[in-house]
């Protein structure tokens, strides 16, 4: 036994070639995490291309009596033993290769083990880099034979490549701990070094990733905007447009680098469809625009229902009739039959394009009128119908005529000032006259509160639904927010869909000319006669809180407000990638899942990348219910609004001007 253990301590430091088959897995080895698939790939493609350029640390396997079994176990180098056994599996060497090994018994297996994961230091990725673009270089070798190498994919290589695009003196910060290895690469995404430069000097003080992309690009248009996505990257590459890629993060199409030329496109190809509307549905005019023209200022028509021919009407209760039974009939099953799913889309499109043909425009409004043509936010065509020009609006025209006929064209005598009109009287006259016809409607309104309720309807309405029409006898001047301006897309999101569609149906309601306003308002029944107050009322509120809009008080009002209609964000709004989480710091993303979901979730995404967190944070959020600070509802306060209403009625001015007649 002692002359055994005599011969194998006398091995320890010799050299030996083993058989794979008799290497084991070492129970002292310090490493107790598995190595990762990539791992042992890039190990068996290095080996493959080189060799085992290391050799194995091993001691021999003894039995209970001290004797050796024939086996050996890894102590260093078992991500190589693994290697050649992924190479035995592929048939390319036998389980019986010999692997080059140094036998040691005399230093503690796991102490060495431990030493030797410990005490290294990795090659830094700027050598790295220059590694590789010397074998590109000087060996010819490209991206794809490298990784086959060195066990990498090619795009790995092709990032490290691709740092040749940063500036030498950026490489020389990064090599001296100036910037980490994450602003590195986000400066490879221009080749431009002066540019680099220049912008690594500007952010002194914020050089996080995303800041440095955005300042790179910051002349560029992203594969996401509206207009690259409307165009698409085919037909701006055929223009003669460049796009420029990132290749170090999903950077979602790269970067569109010539925005005039993006520009030019995407207006010649709204034309061509503002074209096909006016043909094809007999506008007199149809205007493209890259945005819709808020400040246009023409007036506005709206469809109006009308009945469906005989012919449609038996199609439609026909296609109605259909889809019925079919619910009836299948409404047990979870999953409908192909035929029968595909026959229902056939009647749900039939049933949609009948209900269309319900409401139609007025052929002379088409025939005067036009619509705008524009770009939505998410790259789709948007068409806004039913506008007329003052010098087509015929109604318009028609309304002034008829009321310089009512005038007369009586003479009348000179009187110094005054200009003659109305029967005779000079203006100045008429001024005086209507000043105390006004007073006497003031005072008589004030005491029919039913009645001013209906003037401020009708003032209401008309210059919400009758823009340039000036019929509003009360001196009111209802003001909107064109809240796009500050939420883009905020009108294609369900609530601005469902306030354009109620907007649409109180427009289709109303009567064709004005003159006949304050006769639909005095018949509308109570309920209605407030339905249309309120939704013009709602039109002009602004709570929109903008940097150097200093307005604590109505900002107070709106949180008032709020709690009075008991106003639920979450049945409008929630935070998805677009809206709020990609557009906050990681840190804030992290508060939010902490917050609404654990703080266990909250850890688990903190090592993701930003647009993978942004991701991973909308869909947790989304069945929580969740609301940023700004979206919640204001803390309840203790108020009575109809005591406080009725105060206001007892103590206000009516009662007032009553008491200091007395």
């Amino acid at each position: 036994m002692s002359a055994k253990r005599s011969e194998i301590v006398t091995e320890s430091g010799t050299e030996r070639f083993i058989p794979l088959n008799k290497l084991k897995k070492s129970p002292n080895n310090a490493r107790k995490t598995p190595h990762s698939e990539a791992a042992i790939e890039s190990y068996a493609a290095s080996i493959a291309a080189k060799g085992i350029l290391q050799n194995l640390v091993v001691e021999p396997e003894l039995d209970g009596g001290g004797a050796a079994t024939g086996f050996y176990f890894v102590t260093i180098g078992e991500g190589r033993r693994l290697a050649q056994l992924l190479r035995v599996r592929r048939k390319e060497i036998k389980k019986t290769e010999p692997i080059r090994c140094v036998i040691d018994t005399a230093n503690d297996a796991f102490e060495i083990s431990l030493d030797e994961n410990i005490t290294r230091e990795d090659m830094h990725p700027a050598d790295q880099f220059e590694a590789f673009k010397k074998l590109a270089d000087k060996r010819g070798f490209g991206a794809e034979e490298i990784a086959a190498r060195f066990g990498v994919t090619p795009h790995v290589v092709r990032q490290r490549l691709r740092l040749s695009a940063v500036s030498p003196r950026l490489i020389d910060a990064y090599r001296g701990d100036e910037m980490g290895f994450e602003q590195l690469v986000a400066f490879a995404l221009i080749d431009d070094h002066a540019r680099q430069e220049a912008i690594y000097d500007r952010l002194s003080y914020s050089r996080d990733p995303v800041t440095v992309r955005r300042m790179l690009t910051e002349t560029n248009v992203a594969a996401t905007d509206r207009r690259a996505v409307f165009v698409g990257h085919e037909a701006y590459a055929e223009a003669g447009g460049t796009i420029l890629r990132d290749l170090f993060t999903e950077d979602r199409g790269g970067y569109f680098e010539d925005a005039a030329l993006l520009d030019r496109l995407a207006l010649e190809k709204l034309q061509r469809v503002a074209a096909a509307l006016q043909k094809d549905e007999g506008w007199k005019w149809a205007e493209a625009n890259l945005d819709f023209p808020h400040g246009h200022g023409l007036r506005r028509v709206y469809p109006r229902e009308v009945e469906l021919s005989a012919e449609d009407h038996t199609i439609y209760e026909a296609a109605q009739a259909e889809f019925n039974l079919l619910t009836k009939q299948h409404e047990s099953l979870e999953e409908l039959p192909e035929d029968v799913d595909a026959r229902f889309g056939e009647l749900e499109a039939e049933i949609e394009r009948l209900e269309a043909l319900r409401h139609a425009y007025d052929a002379d409004d088409v025939a005067c009128g036009g619509a705008f043509v524009v770009l939505n936010h998410d790259g789709d065509v948007r068409i806004e119908r039913g506008f007329i020009r003052p010098d087509d609006d015929n109604r318009q025209r028609n309304a002034f005529a008829k009321s310089a006929m009512q005038g007369g064209d009586e003479d009348a005598a000179d009187c110094d000032d005054d200009t003659e009109s109305d029967a005779g009287l000079s203006d100045n006259l008429i001024a005086d006259l209507t000043a105390h016809r006004t007073l006497g409607l003031r005072l008589a309104l004030s005491e029919q509160p039913d009645v001013a309720l209906v003037a401020v309807i009708h003032a209401l309405v008309s210059q919400t639904f009758y823009q340039g029409a000036e019929a509003n006898v009360l001196d009111i001047r209802p003001g909107s927010l064109f809240l796009g301006s500050h939420a883009d897309g905020i009108a294609d999101t369900e609530a601005g869909r469902s306030w354009s569609d109620r907007h649409a149906r109180w427009a289709a309601q109303l009567p064709r000319d004005v003159a006949d306003l304050w006769a639909f308002v005095v018949a509308l029944g109570h309920d209605s006669r407030m339905a249309v107050f309120a939704h013009c009322a709602a039109l002009t509120v602004n709570a929109v809180k903008l940097p150097r809009d200093h307005r604590p008080r109505a900002l107070a009002t709106a949180d008032s407000l709020a709690e009075t209609v008991g106003l639920d964000m979450t049945g409008y709004w929630r935070p998805t990638v677009r809206t709020y989480l990609g557009r906050i710091t990681k840190a804030r993303i992290l508060e939010a899942v902490r917050e609404a979901v654990s703080s266990e979730a909250a850890d688990r995404m903190a090592g993701m990348k930003k647009p993978d967190m942004a991701e991973a944070a909308e869909l947790l959020l989304a069945p929580t219910g969740w609301l940023p600070a700004l979206m919640r509802a204001p803390q309840a306060v203790e108020r009575d609004v109809t005591q406080s209403a009725a105060e206001a009625a007892t103590d206000g001015p009516a009662n007032a001007y009553a008491n200091a007649a007395e």
